[in-house]
Formats: C-alpha cells, sequence, structure tokens
C-alpha cells in the first residue's frame, strides 16, 4: 500500500525530529579533536593578561556546541562549569524568549499598547509591546556606562535614582522621537518590558514565570534574575547563569523555537525575533526583537562579515555574547570580563567556525 505524499513528509519530518540531539539533565559531549585551528581558537580566546592593568582579552569561559552536543569546553579564573554568571544584557534576549512564551499563551499582541499592561505608561499611550523590543520606544535615552556616566540614563537607572523602581524611571523620560520610528538602544525599554509581563500575567504568578514558562522546560536550573525594589525583573542587565544553561536557550533558538516534541516558542514569534527592524538610525548595528542580526533590514551584510548570514546574538557589557549559527548547527556562549574595546566578535566567529570545521583562521 503506498504511504500518501503528505503522510510521508510528516514521516519524514518526524524521523528527523528523533535523530536530534537534545540535552537532558547533562549534554552530550563529543570533543573536538586537536588542530591548528583550535590552538589558534584558543590563542585568541585565552591570551595571556595582565590582570593589573584589566586589558586585553579576557574570557572567563567558551563553550560550542554543534548539533546539540558540546564540541568545546573551557572556563578560566574562578569561573566553572556550575558558576552561574552575569550575562548583562544578554538578560534583554532572555527576556525576550520568556516574552515569546506568553505571546504563544496569547497574553498580548505585538501592537498592543504598553499602557494596556504597565500602568506609568499611560503618559505614552501610543508605544506599543513592539516597539520596546526594537528598542525604539522614541523616549529620550543615554546608555553610555563609562563615558559620560553622569549623563548616563543607564547608570541612573541602575545605580542611581532610578534603582527603586527602574520602569517607572523610564517612563519619566521625555519623548525623543515619534514610536516605532527610530531606533536608540536603551536598557530602559528592556526594563519597561520586564514591568509589562507582571501586568501580562498576574501578580502571583510573575516571580515564578521565568522559570514555569522557559527555565524548567529547557532544563535551566542555574538561572538567577535580580529585581528592583518593587519585585520587577531587571530585565535589561541582571540575570544570571551557566553557560551549559545559556545554551539551551541558544538551541531553543537555532531550532526555530521547538524544544524536543514540544513548540515552546511560535514560529512568528522566532521570525519577529529573528526581522531585522528597519530605521534610519540603525547604522553600525542590525537590531532584531531584542535580538543582534548579521544582516540589514536592506539585506546587507551585518558587521559579522566572516560569519555567515543567518549568524544571530544576544550580546552583553564586557564581551558576554551567545551565538547561534543555524546553518552551520552551532551555538556557542562567551563569559568574559573585556574592559576595552580589544575584543572582536568576527574574529572570534570566525576562528569558531574554523575549529568546527578543522581549518586555520586566515
Amino acid at each position: 500500500m503506498r504511504r500518501p505524499l503528505f503522510t510521508l513528509f510528516l514521516f519524514l519530518i518526524a524521523c528527523q525530529a528523533a535523530a536530534q540531539t537534545w540535552p537532558g539533565d547533562q549534554w552530550a559531549v563529543h570533543s573536538l579533536a586537536s588542530s591548528p585551528a583550535l590552538d589558534d581558537l584558543e590563542a585568541y580566546a585565552f591570551p595571556p593578561r595582565n590582570e593589573q592593568e584589566r586589558k586585553g582579552i579576557r574570557t572567563d569561559a567558551l563553550l560550542i556546541i554543534r548539533d546539540g552536543e558540546v564540541i568545546y569546553e573551557r572556563y578560566a579564573g574562578v569561573t566553572n562549569a556550575e558558576t552561574p554568571h552575569l550575562t548583562w544584557s544578554i538578560s534583554k534576549s532572555i527576556l525576550a524568549t520568556v516574552l515569546g512564551v506568553a505571546f504563544g499563551e496569547n497574553r498580548f499582541k505585538l501592537d498592543d499598547p504598553v499602557a494596556r499592561f504597565y500602568g506609568p505608561f499611560s503618559a505614552h499611550p501610543a508605544i506599543k509591546i513592539q516597539d520596546l523590543l526594537h528598542w525604539a520606544s522614541g523616549l529620550d535615552w543615554q546608555e553610555d556606562y563609562e563615558y559620560a556616566p553622569l549623563n548616563s540614563s543607564v547608570v541612573a537607572m541602575l545605580y542611581t535614582r532610578g534603582r527603586g523602581d527602574m520602569a517607572r524611571f523610564t517612563a519619566q523620560q521625555p519623548v525623543a522621537s515619534a514610536p516605532g520610528t527610530a531606533y536608540r538602544y536603551s536598557s530602559g525599554d528592556s526594563t519597561v518590558l520586564a514591568a509589562a509581563l507582571k501586568g501580562m500575567v498576574g501578580d502571583s504568578a510573575y516571580p515564578d514565570y521565568p522559570w514555569t514558562a522557559l527555565f524548567d522546560p529547557l532544563g535551566i536550573k542555574s538561572a538567577v534574575w535580580e529585581t528592583d525594589a518593587t519585585g520587577t525583573f531587571v530585565g535589561s542587565s541582571y540575570a544570571y547563569m551557566t553557560a551549559r544553561d545559556l545554551a539551551r536557550i541558544g538551541l531553543l533558538m537555532q531550532r526555530g523555537g521547538r524544544w524536543q516534541g514540544r513548540q515552546l516558542l511560535p514560529g512568528a514569534w522566532v521570525d519577529f525575533s529573528l526581522r531585522p527592524f528597519a530605521s534610519e538610525t540603525v547604522i553600525n548595528e542590525a537590531p532584531g526583537g531584542h535580538w543582534w542580526l548579521n544582516r540589514t533590514a536592506n539585506g546587507q551584510p551585518g558587521n559579522w562579515r566572516d560569519a555567515p548570514p543567518d549568524t544571530f546574538a544576544a550580546l552583553g557589557h564586557w564581551g558576554q555574547a551567545l551565538y547561534v549559527i543555524p546553518s552551520a548547527g552551532l551555538v556557542v556562549v562567551r563569559y568574559a570580563d573585556d574592559r576595552d574595546a580589544t575584543y572582536d566578535h568576527d574574529q572570534l566567529l570566525k576562528r569558531v567556525l574554523k575549529a568546527a570545521a578543522g581549518e586555520v583562521a586566515q
């Protein structure tokens, strides 16, 4: 008896899914063999460093996953495989992934006004959830840390006059442009999203929601997420987890929001997250929906010229990075403490790709 074509198609998809490697409590390990390409990668990622001057590249952890298996893992300094490392602004992409689960539960729509879920934003009724996800709220914001810290909105939000209620502090900022028209990187936008999540899921569910919605289904056990004095997660900055646990979020995104047999993130959410945001103010960056992309809205290559165009990443202060390269089957976690501009994303990605292929970077 001949199998109908559609049934055969479903059968083949099921076989492909069954063949994929997924982590349980532990990841499967299939380590790369020693090679000149691997030596080149390690020489770049873990160079000798003068700790007193705190200059140059300092990698705390480098983890490479290929096709769901660990192929390389190294730690340095006080960081080890059990260390929940500060992710800094990778927290923004983690928050976006948590929001993706809420989106799939029909708790909000992308074009909903933020004020529907967060009352203090009633002063900005035109700002939508998708505007915050694009860092395009239109609110005036200064993101610099080290440069002119007295004028920095993010320093004020995290450490001085805004730290007790970070989302409300953001809501009080003046307007610089119409919502949804101009990209302006803002930790304030991300923190307001974290406050809006409370309105989406309710006060009682909110403290555990990142765990029940995302971390527990993925088997993430190390996560810590700080809150401000109001109990709102610091969605911009203060999530911590081990490198192996962060890689689970990368694998989820690499595989289109699916985790084992469950579509944890809707395909529409993944598509939105990985669609470049078009704005005249986007010059040297390619933002998606709280992720960073390697292609622009007009189809031009992104900044990582030696990586495939489907590469995307969650990035954080001082060199934190979660890179995902679907076409190569790779997820890469880098934790670090880079205090200058020595480190280059493209240089690491080039060497990771060469090491995975057994070639030496040129």
